[in-house]
């Protein structure tokens, strides 16, 4: 075991939307700050744009193997790269509503009250939406937080076939609008940035590096200040404290076969709800004998991820739509008439590319794509018929924080305990839709075929995961302060989704930013 001989004023351990951005918000400060990244550079290669290689074969995730709460071995959809699960992110990036913050009763529960509201928000998340330059349009979506900025950038603009859907929508009563999303696009002078408006931005790594991600936003332009180091392919093994377990004193990492302890003022944990939390359970002692900050025995527990849906709405019309994501709907967020609970958010998926149907056709379409190949017949001319009259949609839901979903350590491994909650709401939300399509084809005289194939995601599908080390005041409740900093452990914080005490109903990635740069302020003046 080496021990490095460079003391560090912050080591940062993640390089996602919550490392990234807060290694961007210390990095002029002059304080020596050192940030550890299990993963190495994303590669930027062709296989970056293939709907086979991304989707089939999951190119860009981890071949770790975590259990479930069945005992069975699953392969989780994280991607370990500089930057993080933003590499091949949809850059949706949305506030909480204001009502989020408070108490909400839900079909299944009450989704609990925040220490913390909107407004010791507010001014990080408008930092937060123009470090990552968020496209949006204020005033449209109804159930949207007051703000106190425009959006740093004007909303991406339908295309033809989108724009119909999106009047359809006006028609049927609704309020769609655009959703705010991190793009690198100037749709009046193409040119001068680096977004080209493909087909291949959902879930792809961008090639051109026009998505606003951790990497390009947050990490490189740290890199340019000579006091910041980041090492690459170093994964953290556990944390070790002094004697009176109230300081972390080194972090064990290893790299490249060896292990090295590194050692820094304050200790800044991001690598994601599961990963953080499995980070701290792994670091127990005899001090943390139920691991590392684990007092209140809160430590991976309340786990959330959204319930998701993914649904390609197949109709008669062609869809010639390159760019399709810019669609956003909130009418249902907190439920309907004769339905008074929060149901979820609407938004469009990315494009449905031929070569995605084999891995990720859901449900019927999946059905009856397949039954070919069992006749030895090419597939080829179906997908892409299917891709070029279809509509992708994606269903949010929220979970509800509850102790028995879990991130457990056992003997090293990764066990992720999670039960869905909350599914009525989301069934209902589904239904709904389909019926408002139905209606809107049949408004436009739209030839009656129509095709609703859907899918629940999996256990695997993490992009949302939050809450495993939730804020608050009280110690024996919460594992984390106000500054995300541990109950138990002086110089140890946690930035990432893990500090959520509920998951809402909206992408989380904009509140981790926001909040990195928040607990940032608060560690530039505790370092002084």
């Amino acid at each position: 075991m080496a021990i490095n001989q460079t003391h560090y004023d912050i080591v940062i351990i993640g390089t996602g939307a919550g490392g990234g951005t807060l290694l961007h918000r210390l990095a002029p400060s002059g304080k020596k700050i050192l940030i550890l990244e299990q993963g190495t550079y994303l590669p930027r290669e062709k296989e970056n744009w293939s709907a086979t290689e991304v989707y089939g074969k999951e190119r860009y995730h981890t071949h770790d193997q975590w259990i479930d709460k069945d005992g069975k071995t699953f392969r989780p959809q994280m991607s370990y790269w500089v930057g993080g699960n933003t590499k091949v992110y949809g850059a949706a990036l949305l506030r909480l509503r204001e009502r989020d913050f408070e108490a909400v009763r839900h079909r299944d529960g009450i989704s609990p009250e925040w220490p913390l509201k909107y407004t010791d928000f507010e001014p990080y998340y408008s930092q937060a939406e123009a470090l990552f330059d968020v496209h949006g349009e204020d005033g449209n979506d109804p159930t949207a937080p007051p703000r106190q900025t425009p959006y740093p950038y004007p909303a991406v603009s339908h295309e033809p076939r989108m724009q119909e859907i999106y009047d359809g929508l006006q028609g049927q009563g609704l309020k769609p609008f655009h959703l705010p999303v991190g793009l690198k696009l100037n749709e009046t002078e193409r040119a001068l940035w680096d977004c080209i408006r493909c087909d291949s931005c959902d879930g792809f790594p961008c090639l051109v590096r026009g998505k606003a991600d951790s990497e390009v936003n947050t990490v490189r332009p740290a890199l340019t200040y000579p006091n910041v180091t980041l090492k690459t392919e170093a994964k953290v093994l556990r944390l070790l404290t002094n004697e009176s377990g109230r300081e972390v004193t080194a972090v064990e990492t290893q790299i490249g076969g060896e292990t090295v302890l590194f050692s820094g003022d304050v200790v800044v944990v991001s690598g994601g709800a599961a990963n953080s939390a499995a980070l701290l359970l792994r670091s127990a002692s005899d001090r943390h004998p139920n691991g590392l900050a684990n007092s209140s025995d809160q430590v991976g527990r309340n786990f959330m991820k959204h319930l998701t849906t993914a649904m390609v709405a197949l109709n008669a019309k062609k869809n010639e739509s390159v760019y399709q994501k810019t669609i956003a709907v909130s009418d249902f967020y907190w439920g309907e008439d004769g339905y008074d609970y929060p149901m979820g958010f609407i938004q469009n998926t990315g494009n449905v590319l031929p070569d995605m149907m084999p891995a990720e056709a859901p449900g019927l379409l999946a059905s009856l794509l397949k039954i070919a190949p069992k006749l030895d017949v090419d597939l080829g001319p179906q997908y892409q018929t299917a891709a070029q009259h279809s509509v992708g949609w994606w269903f949010q839901t929220e979970d509800l924080p509850d102790p028995s979903n879990r991130v457990r350590v056992v003997n090293g491994q990764i066990h992720l305990d999670y039960t869905p909650n909350n599914t009525e709401s989301t069934q209902r939300l589904i239904h709904r839709w389909i019926d408002i399509l139905k209606a809107v084809d049949r408004a436009d005289h739209v030839i009656p075929f129509n095709l609703y194939p859907r899918s629940s995601s999996p256990i695997q599908v993490l992009g949302h995961q939050c809450g495993t080390c939730r804020f608050g005041e009280d110690p024996t409740t919460s594992v984390l302060d106000l500054n995300c900093r541990t109950h138990d452990v002086d110089n140890l914080y946690v930035v990432d989704s893990s500090f959520f005490c509920s998951s809402a109903a909206v992408n989380p990635t904009l509140t981790i930013i926001a909040n990195a740069l928040r607990v940032g302020d608060h560690l530039l003046e505790r370092l002084g």
